[in-house]
């Protein structure tokens, strides 16, 4: 397990686009078949589209020793007026195994408890065991709902998982 000292989670304010954009890029570099997006589909984004993503998503970065080493961002889950999503998570490999992704996931529950959502929900990648096995210590099970990525990644397959606050 790395060894982080001072790790911290912030939430990004709608002037740090840039600092979404590269997060949100590195990510999407390291694992391409765990988003919806894709790396190209983002980096053709305009500078606006991340302040604006900032407006309408909570979106938290953790920082360890000074480096942005985790994102995840939350917002109204469309599909249920009493439920958040939980969107984006990602933690970079160096900081894998350190809590990091433990952090992030404490502060989209607080954010969501705060907002006065009742639940919060997730989808995860049926072979990534590793979010899988994070996401149930913090109390998120499965809900039985299924679904894939858009093309160019339909042959990864995901489930919903979901905690009540």
């Amino acid at each position: 397990m790395p060894r982080l000292n001072d790790v911290r989670v912030a939430r990004l304010t709608p002037v740090e686009g840039e600092r979404l954009r590269a997060l949100r890029l590195a990510s999407l570099r390291d694992a391409p078949h765990a988003f919806a997006s894709t790396h190209e589909e983002a980096a053709a984004r305009p500078p606006e589209s991340w302040r604006q993503q900032l407006v309408e998503l909570a979106t938290f970065v953790a920082v360890a020793d000074g480096v942005d080493v985790g994102l995840v961002r939350a917002g109204p889950f469309t599909e249920d007026a009493g439920a958040a999503m939980l969107l984006s998570m990602w933690v970079a490999p160096q900081a894998r195994g350190a809590g990091v992704g433990d952090a992030l996931i404490d502060a989209v529950v607080d954010w969501a408890r705060d907002e006065g959502f009742a639940r919060v929900v997730l989808d995860v990648g049926d072979e990534n065991a590793s979010a899988q096995r994070l996401y149930a210590r913090h109390g998120f099970a499965p809900t039985g709902e299924r679904s894939r990525l858009p093309p160019p990644r339909e042959h990864v397959h995901e489930h919903r998982r979901a905690r009540t606050l």
